[in-house]
Parts: structure tokens; sequence; C-alpha cells
């Protein structure tokens, strides 16, 4: 299950809003921990992937000092963290928050003893039988490259399988003895589904989608959505990222359906609530994969601006809003905003103006290092092929300076681009009008930034490296194209 996290580096992180600890009666955690005298040590907490202090103190000459509070600590995992801020020893902080620590760190674990906590007992002891079990599993793996015969090998799966057994029976009969416990929690949320027999289907064959529907549906069998110990363990946030990875198809609208399930659900935990949504939102503001930023979008309008996010810090919530007022402008599917700048002649050029099958808006610099190793190759493959495709490069400079820029264009041959640039007073008349400018209409905060457009200037996909460009545009033509 949880192996106890050993001499590893402890970094305080700071929240996006303050954890809260509202209990009545208190906390009162006394700690003798040899051999350190005189010095401060922590009583730290996992958070997600995250980790936070909770609480520290002082020990005595003798190694002892209390971790003491008015409130009760929030049920999770904690840990005790040296004054090297290295993590010790875990233990689990449930409604029991009165008892006594033992520990020497010269003999770790085996000298650790918890006095008044049963359920750190019984945690601490099932991390020592799981430790001894997967050794001997580990053992006995090794042994198969030895293995002479099938039945060498079938004798070696058997041991493996009664160590497996053995270690189901020990879960379970903690699952028995206390199913409301901490510990029951985090061991039903570790707990994989097992996938019965494929069913057949009516014309004989087996059911080939039936493992992954069946995984997915009771992939959450163990978790709660209303039970937030689970966001003071390094369980939960893993178990969400493997899910939305592996399991949930990559559409938006299917991501969109996956996290309003979820949010209804833990309404009414305000603590899960605001885990889930900082989650959600962190991980589609800038997603890993292009257009699912529309995700982002989606909660935004859904919750954070319909007044569900009250939790945000005033400095997060201003960052969010700006990214979602910059992705609402360039969604891929939506129309792509208008751009009218100055060429290099001083003509306007505007953007919805160009006819071509295909419009590559690229914004660029030319001081820039990964530009100039970038634009260079967008010209060739252009010469060579996309402009015989029915595309058109729409080419804005975004900073370097005009004589940079006229160089670069001249020195790379960039002539049949349309290379514009916006003037001061373009740029001062956009800020009388109250009107958005290209960076935010384009989300353009480094470069380069590609996009790629369609016929009548919809945005067929963006923040592209030229290899996906030239992907995308065979993609499209051989749909055009087809029979």
């Amino acid at each position: 299950m949880i192996n106890p996290l050993s001499k590893k580096t402890f970094t305080a992180l700071g929240f996006l809003f303050a954890a809260c600890f509202g209990y009545s009666q208190g906390y009162s955690i006394h700690l003798t921990l040899k051999p350190f005298t005189n010095a401060k040590v922590y009583l730290g907490y996992h958070y997600g992937k995250m980790k936070a202090v909770a609480d520290s103190v002082i020990l005595d000459g003798n190694s002892e000092g209390i971790f003491r509070g008015r409130d009760k600590l929030a049920g999770g995992i904690y840990f005790i963290v040296s004054p090297k801020k290295e993590i010790l020893f875990e233990l689990l902080i449930d409604q029991q928050q009165q008892f006594s620590i033992s520990a020497d760190t010269t003999r770790l674990p085996a000298s650790i003893v918890f006095t008044g906590s049963p359920e750190n007992t019984t945690f601490l002891n099932y991390t020592a039988f799981m430790n001894n079990h997967g050794k001997e599993i580990a053992a006995l793996q090794s042994q198969y490259p030895k293995a002479k015969t099938k039945n060498d090998s079938i004798a070696i799966r058997d041991k493996i399988k009664k160590v497996n057994d053995e270690v189901k029976l020990e879960r379970e009969n903690i699952e028995t003895k206390d199913p409301h416990s901490l510990l029951t929690v985090l061991l039903l949320a570790l707990k994989e589904p097992m996938i019965p027999p494929v069913p057949t289907l009516a014309n004989g064959r087996p059911d080939s989608t039936f493992a992954y529907h069946y995984y997915k549906d009771h992939y959450w069998d163990g978790i709660s959505w209303t039970d937030d110990r689970l966001i003071r363990t390094p369980i939960l946030e893993p178990k969400l990222d493997k899910y939305y990875k592996d399991l949930v198809s990559p559409q938006t609208d299917s991501i969109d359906r996956e996290i309003d399930h979820m949010l209804i659900f833990s309404r009414t935990n305000k603590e899960m609530f605001k885990f889930l949504l900082v989650y959600f939102t962190q991980k589609y503001i800038n997603p890993e994969f292009m257009g699912q930023d529309a995700v982002f979008i989606h909660l935004f309008e859904k919750y954070i601006n319909a007044g569900q996010a009250d939790f945000f810090t005033e400095k997060y919530r201003k960052f969010v809003d700006d990214r979602a007022y910059s992705i609402m402008a360039n969604l891929i599917g939506q129309p792509a905003a208008n751009l009218e700048m100055t060429d290099s002649s001083g003509k306007i050029r505007s953007l919805y103006e160009v006819a071509a099958n295909f419009v590559l808006v690229c914004f660029w610099d030319p001081t820039c290092s990964h530009c100039k190793e970038t634009i260079p190759k967008l010209d060739s493959i252009y010469q060579a092929k996309w402009k015989y495709e029915g595309l058109q490069i729409y080419s804005v400079m975004v900073d370097g300076g005009q004589d940079n820029w006229r160089n670069f264009i001249r020195t790379h041959n960039l002539g049949d681009w349309i290379n514009v640039y916006q003037t001061t007073a373009q740029h001062d008349a956009e800020v009388a009008a109250g009107r958005p400018d290209y960076r935010q209409l384009y989300d353009v905060y480094q470069t380069p930034v590609i996009y790629l457009l369609d016929k009548e200037k919809r945005i067929v996909a963006k923040k592209l490296s030229y290899q996906q460009v030239d992907e995308i545009i065979n993609l499209k033509l051989k749909k055009v194209n087809a029979p």
C-alpha cells in the first residue's frame, strides 16, 4: 500500500487557497524523536501531489515536544519532518488526535511506537506486513529466469499467488474490523477493479470492449466524493490523472460530462469540491492536448464565473479570468479574430481579405532564437509544398524591431509571405477604443505561435509546430479528396 517516505527532501508548497481545519476539541500529539534535541521538527501533510506544513515544535533536551492546536486537524496522511527538512515517516490523522509517538531516527521504521492511537498501530503493522510481503514477491519473481521447466514456473506462480492471497486476506480483515477508519478508506481507494470473464456476444465472439467498459465503470467504486480525507493523501490525484489520461475520451464534451458528474457528487463536501475544481482548472487551463482548453472555458462559465469559486485568491482569480477571456477568442472551430496590420510597404493588410484554402497565421520575433530556427523551416515547406496546396502565410512581427524584421525577411527571402506588424498608432487606437489586442485574441505570450485557419477563417488548429501543420493539412486534403 503506502510505504513510509524516508529521507526525501521536503519543500512546503503554497496553496491557491487556505486549507480548512474546522473541527473542535483540538489536537495534542506528543513526540519523542531521538536523537534530536533543541531542534525544530515539523508535522506535514499531503495535499494531492503537494506537501505542506501543519505545525512545528522545538524538541527539548530530552528529544520531546508536543504538536498542539485548538482545532482538530483535517483527516489524512501526515508525516514527521526532521530539522533537515527530510520526511522521516508517515502517520494517519483522523478522529483520534490525542496520542503519543516515540521513535529513534537511527532505527526507522523499527523503532516507531504509537501510544493511544490504535489505528496508527494498525497502519504501522500493515506497512511492515506489506514491506515484507513485497520483498517476498520480488524474490519469487526473480526466480522466473532460473526456471528450467514449465512446472518450475507454475510452482513459482503458485507461491506468488499464495503471498497475494495473504495480502488480500489481511486487507479484508482490516476493512471488516473497522469499515469507517481512514486506513480502510485508503485500502478501498487503492483497490483495482477485478474484471470478470468476458461475455460472448450474439454472434459468438467475445465482447472486445467489455474489459474497458467494466474497468471504467468500476474505477471509482472505492472512492467517496464526500470524504475529504482522501484529499490529504497521495492517492486521489494520481488516480484522477490516470482516469482522464487512459479512460476518458479526449473529446471535450466527454471530459465535460465526466467533470460535471464528479463536481455534482462532491458539492455536499466543500473541501472536496474545492480540490476538484482547482485540479480541473489547473489541468485544462494549459492542457496537454490541443483543443482541450475548451474544457477550461466550460469550467469557467459553469462554475468559476457563476460564483462557485469564491475560495480562489484575488491573484489567482485574476489569472484565471485573463486566461479565460483570452482563450474564448480562439477556440478551435470558431472564427478567428480579424487582424488589420501594416505590411513592410506601409499598406494595411486584413487577415480576412486573404483568399486561400488555408491561412497559416504566424506570430514571431526576428530576435527570438526559436523563431530564427523555425521560420526558415516554415518557408522551406511552404515553397516546396504548401503554396501549391492553396495555403498563404499571414506573418505577424510581435517584437524585435523593424530593422531586424526587414533584414530577416530580406535575408531569408520571405517575400511570398504577407509580412505585417502593428504600428504604434494602430495599437493606441485599439487601447482608446477599449478593444482587446492581438496578444489576447490569439493568446500570444511567447513566440513563435502558429495558427491554421480554413477558407472561412475558422480555427482548424493552434499553437502548432510546422510538422503538425503539415500533418493536419494532409488530413484535411485527404478528407476533401476522398471518394
